[in-house]
């Protein structure tokens, strides 16, 4: 069985009542019980803190373990650079998401440090950036 974990910094926890304008009325909880069903043939982990370091905590213990990473850092995304380096010293690829379109925000959010250290981004297509994510990682594992 493929494991992926999803590792959501920030503020994520608020999902659903946070400005929902920008980031829809679901909560991530309940997200994350559609994408249970959806891929319930893989085990999928979730991580949320607000706390840099436990965000780094975190790709350090499933980088080594799971076949992929999904990661939302929220506004660390813009400034960590503890975060990169921890993406880039484990084995697991990773997909960075964004539910909102970070590029048609404020311009300090147009720009991520962990980009780079990620295969791909998923931004702007709300929570489903998610899915899209799963999807990529596991069709290219079959590679």
């Amino acid at each position: 069985m493929n494991t992926i974990a999803i590792i959501n910094g920030p503020n994520l926890n608020l999902v659903g009542v946070r400005e929902p304008e920008v980031y829809g009325t679901r909560s991530l909880d309940q997200y994350l019980d559609h994408l249970r069903a959806k891929y319930s043939g893989v085990e999928l982990l979730h991580v949320q803190s607000n706390i840099e370091g436990e965000l780094v905590d975190a790709i350090q213990r499933y980088g080594f373990s799971a076949q992929g990473l999904v990661i939302n850092a929220g506004g660390y995304s813009h400034t960590s650079v503890a975060l990169r380096d921890a993406l880039l010293g484990v084995p697991a690829p990773a997909v960075e998401v964004h539910i909102s379109n970070i590029f048609a925000r404020e311009e300090y959010r147009h720009h991520s440090l962990i980009t780079s250290a990620c295969r791909g981004m998923v931004c702007g297509l709300d929570l489903e950036g998610y899915d899209l994510a799963i999807d990529w990682l596991l069709h290219n594992l079959q590679k």
